[in-house]
């Protein structure tokens, strides 16, 4: 019977060791976004012609943060309460480095891409972001970018629509179902959109 008691104590104490390494929910909660948007329900497909199409492409894995009243960007002469400041490197997210997975080649901006992971990092300007695609994976923010690393760098335009989105939103789609498949980035009144074409 003791022994039996030592056991159950051992298991409880483990337990609530193992326990204490969970953490709370993280306000800004990492989401993923895949083309085809319904890849991962092709379990479901009713066909073997429907379930290869549904066969995963692109997953971009980002942070979602909230605008919580703030402003977005701000100019990088200006000390306000912005997210992130126009020339400036960011992350295109919040938390670990943005991430985009390739499963095949692909061409962004003029630049063939082989198939594989790499990491995002975005400078934005008023009218204009530049994106750094970048070899380097696993990071927290745009802290562990280095430029050397870049293996593609491209500048697509920025605009702006009434209607604000309050957490950043990336959304994979492809506007004449070919080919072509657009990254679609949306927070607050910014919209951008990063054509990625699949070779």
């Amino acid at each position: 019977m003791k022994n039996i008691l030592l056991a159950a104590a051992a298991m409880a104490i483990t337990f609530t060791a193992t326990s204490q390494e969970f953490v709370s929910m993280d306000k800004s909660p990492m989401d993923a976004a895949y083309y085809p948007a319904q890849s991962t329900k092709r379990a479901f497909a009713k066909t073997d012609e429907q379930k290869a199409a549904l066969q995963p492409q692109i997953r971009v894995l980002y942070g979602r943060p909230s605008l919580n009243d703030r402003n977005l960007f701000t100019s990088t002469d200006v000390k306000d309460s912005g997210i992130t400041k126009y020339g400036e490197k960011w992350r295109l997210g919040a938390n670990e480095s943005t991430e985009i997975t390739l499963m095949s080649n692909a061409m962004i901006g003029d630049q063939v891409l082989p198939a594989g992971r790499y990491s995002i990092v975005v400078v934005p300007t008023e009218n204009e972001w530049t994106f750094h695609i970048n070899a380097e994976n696993d990071g927290w923010g745009n802290f562990s970018h280095k430029s050397e690393m870049d293996v593609v760098t491209t500048t697509i335009p920025v605009t702006t629509e009434d209607e604000s989105l309050e957490n950043l939103s990336i959304a994979l789609y492809s506007p004449n179902n070919d080919n072509v498949v657009h990254m679609k980035m949306g927070w607050g009144t910014y919209r951008a959109e990063l054509p990625i074409t699949l070779l």
